[in-house]
């Protein structure tokens, strides 16, 4: 079972869907779009304290090109109005060595899915094994191309 801990319902988005949000893609679904827009004029969109790392990486193995230095990039991104950095709480580590459910091993996508589960923040992506988990009830999901 997910408890909330927090006020209002917040989305938090995986990695790719803020790029794609930041970039103007258009892989980002109107419907997606629109569920952010909404949130983030009442502050509730969280990013993962874990996305800037992932970030990182991304650019340094020439995944991603965010047309800046990624520090300023992530700087612009956390300053975008409704954005909330969602910290990486002890509970949420050790949440994420534990999931209730078998996931493989990349750290981004598990800290996303424990962070989602701990918050009771739905995960905003276009990743389609964490759409199953959420189909399957373990955390809220939200398709981003949609």
């Amino acid at each position: 079972m997910i408890k909330s801990k927090l006020l209002q319902p917040c989305l938090l988005l995986d990695t790719h869907v803020l790029v794609w949000l930041m970039l103007g893609d258009k892989k980002l679904g109107k419907k997606a779009h629109g569920s952010i827009q909404a949130a983030a004029r009442q502050g509730r969109i969280l990013v993962s304290a874990i996305t800037p790392w992932e970030i990182g990486v991304l650019v340094n193995k020439k995944r991603i090109d965010l047309h800046r230095e990624a520090m300023e990039w992530i700087r612009a991104a956390l300053s975008f109005p409704g954005v909330n950095l969602a910290p990486l709480e002890p509970a949420i580590a050790i949440a994420s060595t534990r999931l209730p459910f078998e996931m493989h091993g990349d750290p981004a996508d598990r800290i996303l899915a424990a962070t989602a589960r701990h918050l009771g923040a739905t995960l905003v992506t276009a990743d389609g094994a964490l759409l199953g988990f959420a189909k399957q009830g373990h955390f809220i999901g939200m398709d981003a191309e949609a």
